[in-house]
């Protein structure tokens, strides 16, 4: 008898990969096979996106593949979407089941319900009544050398344009037990580099009894064996704290990167967006960060374009971007999100004044990643290689350096995985070059 099918496809963040990793499992774990998307398959799970109109275009694209894949087959939508606007995707002819971001353990019965009654089915509970951290852990990230580890769901923030609260509920947070389990497996697995993650990851433990906080989930896992990194999500600028910038300067393994969403770049704007720092309250920040750990990577996201920027605002934007020399800058175009106050502004910016706005940050961001290149260049890096043929022939490897600089460089022998020390020749807006330094009886060798 043949192997039952179900091939997945997943839309948005990292958050997003994670939790279809672990529906995956789920599925293997109840004798599925798992085939690409959009092969034929009899299911199909669609993880969607609401964070931007785009997102929910694609989703439904997505569903529409699906559907059109395999007529006999059973298609689920899950994730943000879903769990946002169920009505609308139950809508789409061909949908079989609808399930939020929670109760998702149960989706393999469902399916299987669904194939002997034929009846559709809209999983979606209220979830603001969310109390508990879902526990859908992942055991195998194959084909890759970092693995992601969700300890944090939700977001208690409310951002004026965000829908993000609406689709993930009230903060939650996973078990320090819980954690250490994971991350152990994970580093038997082989995987030299755990990324820890969650919606709002700066708020990790709160909700606790006892309440913790992300050093003590650093300072938990550091000693496992064979663990090489710890790196850290999108952590707001409130969040960081003596205590954090301590571990992520003191604990060798805890990465030099920090990823602090800035997303406006004046206070009126920030205020407006209803976010919970101030210019100067941010910049301060930054500098503890850099006079502790100097080597730090400092990278952002902006929003450009937000309801009543004026041209004012966004050059003060710029200029506040560039005072902090970013190596790297993710720009978005803001996207008005139905249900959120900022949808119903006045003074939306035309399309045609977020656009400009858009690729003059994205410039600067290029800018300001060359300059943060250059200066590795002359100096030797540690890094864990990623994958091979980045040119096409094999022998071109890249990877990343604890910093999260992308590296490039060729390795005529290895394997994903290794930690290698690289000299630095070269560097452009996407990362830098170098040579493998090998150490032999003594002799320096450059390959």
């Amino acid at each position: 008898m043949a192997k039952k099918t179900a091939a997945f496809h997943t839309l948005g963040c990292k958050l997003n990969q994670y939790d279809t990793q672990s529906l995956m499992e789920l599925f293997r774990d109840r004798g599925y096979e798992i085939v690409d998307f959009p092969q034929p398959a009899d299911v199909y799970v669609i993880n969607t996106c609401t964070v931007t109109g785009t997102g929910e275009k694609k989703s439904r694209q997505a569903i529409n593949r699906a559907i059109r894949s395999n007529e006999e087959s059973i298609v689920v939508v899950t994730g943000c979407y879903a769990q946002t606007a169920p009505g609308e995707v139950a809508g789409i002819d061909g949908v079989d089941l609808v399930i939020g971001t929670q109760d998702r353990a149960q989706m393999v019965d469902l399916v299987e319900e669904i194939a002997l009654m034929h009846m559709p089915r809209i999983i979606v509970a209220d979830i603001f009544q969310a109390k508990e951290f879902e526990e859908l852990p992942v055991r195998e990230f194959s084909g890759r050398t970092r693995a992601a580890m969700k300890i944090q769901e939700g977001c208690d923030q409310f951002c004026a344009y965000c829908k993000i609260p609406y689709a993930r509920g009230p903060s939650r947070s996973r078990s320090m037990a819980a954690i250490i389990d994971e991350a152990q497996r994970l580093a038997d697995q082989g995987f030299k580099e755990i990324v820890l993650t969650g919606i709002h990851l700066g708020f990790y433990g709160r909700d606790l009894e006892p309440p913790a906080n992300l050093a003590e989930v650093i300072r938990a896992i550091h000693g496992i064996e064979g663990l090489a990194r710890i790196r850290l999500g999108s952590v707001d600028a409130p969040e960081i704290d003596d205590e954090l910038i301590s571990v992520l300067r003191d604990y060798p393994k805890a990465c030099p990167h920090l990823h602090i969403p800035l997303q406006a770049g004046h206070d009126e704007v920030l205020r407006r967006m209803r976010r919970p720092y101030t210019l100067d309250e941010y910049r301060q920040v930054v500098e503890k960060v850099r006079d502790n750990i100097p080597e730090a990577a400092v990278t952002t996201d902006i929003i450009v374009g937000f309801p009543g920027e004026t041209d004012a605002q966004f050059k003060g934007a710029l200029d506040f971007v560039e005072e902090m020399a970013f190596s790297r800058l993710h720009v978005f175009r803001y996207s008005p999100r139905r249900g959120t106050p900022a949808a119903g502004f006045p003074d939306q910016v035309p399309a045609a004044v977020k656009n400009q706005r858009s690729q003059e940050m994205i410039r600067l961001g290029k800018k300001l990643s060359l300059n943060f290149h250059r200066g590795f260049i002359g100096r030797e890096v540690e890094v864990l290689w990623e994958e091979a043929g980045a040119d096409g022939q094999g022998d071109l490897w890249q990877g990343h350096t604890p910093a999260y600089v992308t590296v490039q460089g060729r390795r005529p022998a290895g394997s994903p995985g290794d930690i290698e020390t690289v000299s630095i020749t070269g560097a452009d807006e996407e990362g830098i070059r170098g040579i493998v330094v090998e150490q032999l009886n003594g002799i320096e060798i450059h390959r």
